[in-house]
């Protein structure tokens, strides 16, 4: 199984982190990393809180020579993997990283954080402090770059997808608008370069030509994913995509489904065809393709932490006899404490949804509590004014 498979398999809140090589498996643990050099400080000057040695956000470089990852403790930690894997710099980055990727050239890493900012940092520089490309205002989900690294895509909590140039950031190319919640994931289709991908809280994969903005499809998974729930308002975010370019393929994983769905990409009609979806017993962690199409996916299951799937026919049938599964569900068993803390974990989606108001029913009420009143004070004025008339006749009367 090759090395960028497994690791993005191990991805979020895990201390350790795991890479399966040809001959050995190289393990490297944050808390042993170097605490930052700038002390209790971040690179804003700013104090910094304390955190943990959770990994929130990772990479490879395309060639796999290069593994950037990012923690809890706002590091920014860089590898190099060939011919053996070496810690080559630990910097610090300003707040806490939701999502990052490396340029195709290798020469940069792009860190997207949770108050907005996307951040450069040099990779043939590695200890050089990071720069400021773009910022949003509003939390980033993810971020990604076309395959000539000539623009780069930002997903926002806000629905709002900005294609910017890389060259010159501060240059807004178009905005991808129709979502109606958070972006989750977006994807640059790695063999169709014009077109992109991108999930959201609201249920939908869409594709779009993201340099005019233009959405060409968008598919709700609603109508898939209902049969595999009871909740009438039950929510699909997306967690996971992973993409094949054999054959087009692409695995959606939603959060709180213990399914994976496939679809194939037909890039002439620019359309998504469901194709398939596989059912498991645990809740899954997390999916990654091959290059030939082999799925692998993991789940929060002790005994069997490892699936994998294997193309047949058009349809992914599960695989026991494989040594490389063999021989990473072996490692992976052996060391479970290391993914005890995140088992039952809560969804950090639900949060992401912005809590709604509807306080028009109340405001009508409170309306017409005011007009029954202002209904009441002038009848018991009128009742007082004819009274005081009554009273005066009756007097004129007497005299």
């Amino acid at each position: 199984m090759p090395v960028r498979k497994m690791l993005s398999l191990t991805k979020v809140k895990y201390r350790r982190y795991f890479a399966n090589s040809d001959d050995s498996l190289f393990v490297y643990d944050c808390i042993n990393a170097e605490k930052k050099a700038l002390g209790n400080k971040g690179q804003d000057g700013k104090p910094t809180d304390k955190g943990s040695d959770d990994i929130l956000a990772f990479a490879f470089s395309p060639s796999g020579d290069y593994f950037a990852l990012t923690d809890d403790s706002k590091r920014l930690i860089l590898f190099h993997t060939k011919p053996s894997w070496e810690c080559v710099s630990i910097r610090s980055v300003s707040r806490r990283c939701t999502s990052l990727i490396i340029t195709a050239a290798e020469d940069k890493i792009l860190v997207a954080d949770k108050s907005g900012d996307v951040y450069s940092y040099s990779i043939t520089e590695p200890q050089a402090d990071g720069k400021l490309e773009l910022g949003h205002l509003s939390l980033l989900l993810d971020v990604a770059l076309s395959p000539d690294d000539q623009y780069i895509l930002t997903a926002d909590r806000d629905e709002k997808i900005r294609v910017s140039l890389a060259k010159a950031p501060h240059n807004i190319v178009s905005y991808c608008l129709g979502h109606k919640e958070f972006v989750s994931k977006i994807l640059v289709i790695p063999n169709y370069p014009d077109l992109l991908l991108s999930a959201s809280g609201d249920s939908t994969l869409r594709l779009w030509e993201y340099k005019s903005g233009e959405e060409v499809y968008c598919c709700h998974l609603s109508s898939i994913c209902g049969p595999e729930t009871t909740k009438t308002d039950q929510k699909y975010p997306v967690s996971r995509i992973t993409y094949c370019c054999q054959g087009g393929y692409v695995a959606v994983l939603c959060d709180g489904i213990s399914t994976v769905y496939v679809f194939q990409l037909d890039a002439i009609a620019q359309q998504l065809v469901y194709r398939q979806q596989i059912s498991l017993k645990h809740k899954v962690w997390d999916i990654a393709f091959e290059e030939m199409g082999d799925l692998w996916i993991l789940e929060e299951d002790s005994e069997a932490p490892l699936q994998l799937y294997r193309p047949c026919d058009g349809q992914w049938k599960p695989v026991t006899e494989d040594k490389g599964l063999q021989k990473m569900s072996k490692y992976l068993q052996d060391n479970w404490t290391v993914f005890e803390g995140f088992v039952g974990a809560e969804s950090h989606y639900s949060s992401l949804y912005k809590a709604s108001f509807d306080n028009m029913a109340a405001y009508l009420q409170r309306k017409e509590e005011r007009l029954q009143q202002q209904k009441k004070k002038r009848q018991d004025l009128q009742c007082g004014s004819n009274g005081q008339t009554k009273k005066m006749k009756t007097e004129e009367s007497l005299l």
